[in-house]
Formats: structure tokens, C-alpha cells, sequence
């Protein structure tokens, strides 16, 4: 069992992050589902009583209303946080230059980041997507750039293939640069592709692992029922903030709950019934024993918050994460199932018995 107030620092850095992030994409009604100012205050006020300081945003969210809040409940304890929040969404459709990971860009997002959260200066500052547009050495530089000016302190990437990372940290490292201290990743019981590359990637970097969606937009909570399978064609609506009605009708309409999903749920039941839990609070105590730094809770309402809270005193057997791994299990592919081959080892090691290789997972 770990608390809020027990930190851990932020991958190879000296900054002490919470072991849950709050997540303020759902503060503001803009998008037709996110919270009120009241309750978005309820929520913050809950995290910051129990010693939590680190929180995720984004100059898109909630059409800004998100940072805004923000900067509102932080007030003159402003120091005390650590304040996420990323750029590359447009924010002003119609102009090609308002969006994107461009030092124009970087450096507008920037600006409006600091005005909305009534702040001089950025904890960590993340690259929301990479875009395949902007070169590397273009983005590692003008984010290297804000932090000598004092406007953003560490650097992240989110939403990047693990080639890129490297890549980016490589050059930064040999050019003096600012290199990435976290990676952001969808990571979750439904979303373990980033066992192929991306958590060995960190784990050999040094960046730490903060997951986003770790309850799979509310799909591990155990609220969906056979009664929420989309009919056949019914479409794909996944957009943050389109088509009106309540998330859990955008969710259900995209057709995501399926039979494996559902059946996944029952997996989570169980071991809830085990260790006298939710559903929610096992997948997301799942998630903490995957070793990963922080994970961000996406919760709407307090009741959701203070569910999610409680993950961190449950505590899994490792008979109970095995259990759900099976249940969940993915094939990591080419070359990781080649080289993990009972031929390829025995051709390597001739026979003999090797420690497992330095920065495999375990």
C-alpha cells in the first residue's frame, strides 16, 4: 500500500511526482461531459487534503476552460505543484500554424498555457502527438529554448512511437539539449501493446511511465453491461468533444464494448470480490504493480475520484496480477517473440544459463 504523499521522483530527474496524477481533462463543461467549476474544485480539493500535487492538462481541453480551473484552485500555492500540460492540438481551426509541434507553435501554446494558469513557469511540458511533421532536432531545441528562459522546467513526450524517443534524447544528450523525462502512454488491462517497446524503452532510458486512461475510459469499471454493444455499423465517435450526450452514450455508441471486454470485467469482478475492492480500483491497482510512475485519473464526478483514490490500499497477490494477465494477454510480435525463442537462446548461450538481459522486462 503506498498514499499520496508518498513521492517518487519523475524518472532519472529530481522532481517528486505523487504515485497517482489528476487528471483535468474532464474539468469544464465545454465538451458536453466534463465537470462543473464546483465539482472540478470538489475533486481538486479531495486530491490536494490527501498530499497529491501533480496535475495533467492541456491547452485544448475543455476549450482552455481546463487550465483556467487550474490556475484558479492552485492560486498563491502555485509552488507546491507540479503542473503538467502539453500543446500541439489547434486551437484555432482554419490556421495550419495553430496547431502541431512547430516552434511557432510550441512557443504560442506556450504563452497561452501560462496566461490561462496564471503562472510564469511549467513543471513538465509535454508534446501531446507526435505529428511526423516537425524534425526532432527542431522540437528538442525549441523545447530546450523554454527551459533556459525559465518557462517550462522538464520536458515529456506523449503519444510517440519509441524510435522517436530515442531518437530525441540520443541528440539531446549529444547536443547538450533538454532531453524527455517521461513518456505519457495509453496503458491499461484493454492496452498493453506498450509492452512491446515503448515500457522497455523507459525502463532502459531512465523516463518515467505516466499512463493515461488507465481505466480505459471508464471500460474497466464494470458499468457496461451486453446491454451497451453497438449494433453492427452503429460507428466509430471517439471524438473528445462531438456529438452531444453523456460519455458513457459516446462510449457505448463506438462500439468498444464487446464480448472480451465484458469478459475482462468479470475477470476484474472477481478479483474484487477477493480483496474486498471495485472493479475500477483493481485495474487500476494493476497498473501500479506494472511498476509504471504515475498514473492519471480521469474521473468526472468526486464519487469517481475518491473510488479511484482507494486503488492505492489494494494490494494484489501475485497469483491475482498473473490471473489477470492471462486474461489480457497480447503477442508481443516480431523480433520479441523470435528473439525470446527457446532456438535463438539456446543458439546465443550455447547451452550455458544467462541472468535475463539487461533492460527486458521482468
Amino acid at each position: 500500500m503506498v498514499a499520496l504523499d508518498h513521492y517518487r521522483t519523475l524518472g532519472r530527474s529530481g522532481l517528486r511526482v505523487s504515485p497517482l496524477c489528476l487528471g483535468a481533462m474532464t474539468f469544464g463543461e465545454d465538451w458536453g461531459w466534463g465537470a462543473n467549476a464546483q465539482d472540478s474544485r470538489r475533486m481538486f480539493d479531495m486530491y490536494a487534503d490527501r498530499g497529491g500535487n501533480f496535475i495533467d492538462t492541456a491547452d485544448g481541453y475543455t476549450q482552455g476552460t481546463s487550465e483556467t480551473l487550474v490556475g484558479e484552485f492552485i492560486g498563491p500555492a502555485r509552488d507546491r505543484w507540479v503542473i503538467g500540460t502539453k500543446f500541439t492540438m489547434n486551437t484555432s481551426p482554419g490556421d495550419p500554424n495553430a496547431g502541431g509541434n512547430a516552434r511557432k507553435n510550441m512557443m504560442r501554446s506556450l504563452e497561452g498555457s501560462l496566461k490561462r494558469l496564471g503562472t510564469d513557469y511549467i513543471d513538465l511540458y509535454w508534446v501531446h502527438v507526435w505529428e511526423f511533421r516537425t524534425p526532432v532536432d527542431e522540437v528538442m531545441r525549441a523545447l530546450d529554448d523554454a527551459v533556459r528562459q525559465g518557462k517550462i522546467l522538464y520536458a515529456g513526450a506523449s503519444n510517440t512511437p519509441a524510435w522517436i524517443v530515442s531518437q530525441a534524447n540520443t541528440m539531446a544528450e549529444l547536443r547538450g539539449w533538454t532531453p524527455f523525462a517521461a513518456m505519457q502512454l495509453e496503458y491499461n488491462l484493454l492496452e498493453r501493446t506498450p509492452e512491446r517497446d515503448l515500457l522497455p524503452m523507459c525502463r532502459q532510458l531512465g523516463l518515467a511511465t505516466v499512463p493515461w486512461s488507465p481505466l480505459a475510459a471508464g471500460l474497466l469499471t464494470g458499468k457496461y453491461g451486453r446491454q451497451h454493444i453497438a449494433a453492427p455499423g452503429a460507428g466509430d465517435n471517439r471524438s473528445l468533444g462531438g456529438g452531444g450526450g453523456t460519455r458513457e452514450e459516446m462510449v457505448a455508441a463506438s462500439g468498444r464494448v464487446t464480448e472480451k471486454v465484458l469478459d475482462i470485467n468479470d475477470g476484474l469482478r472477481a478479483v474484487a470480490g477477493e480483496v474486498g475492492a471495485t472493479p475500477a480500483q483493481v485495474a487500476l491497482a494493476w497498473v501500479l504493480a506494472k511498476g509504471v510512475t504515475s498514473p492519471i485519473l480521469g474521473a468526472r464526478t468526486p464519487a469517481q475520484l475518491e473510488d479511484n483514490l482507494g486503488s492505492l490500499d489494494v494490494t494484489l497477490s501475485p497469483v491475482q496480477i498473473d490471473r489477470l494477465d492471462a486474461l489480457t494477454a497480447i503477442e508481443l510480435g516480431y523480433p520479441h517473440d523470435l528473439i525470446q525463442g527457446r532456438f535463438i537462446q539456446d543458439v546465443a548461450d550455447g547451452g550455458t544459463v544467462i541472468d535475463k538481459p539487461f533492460g527486458r522486462p521482468a
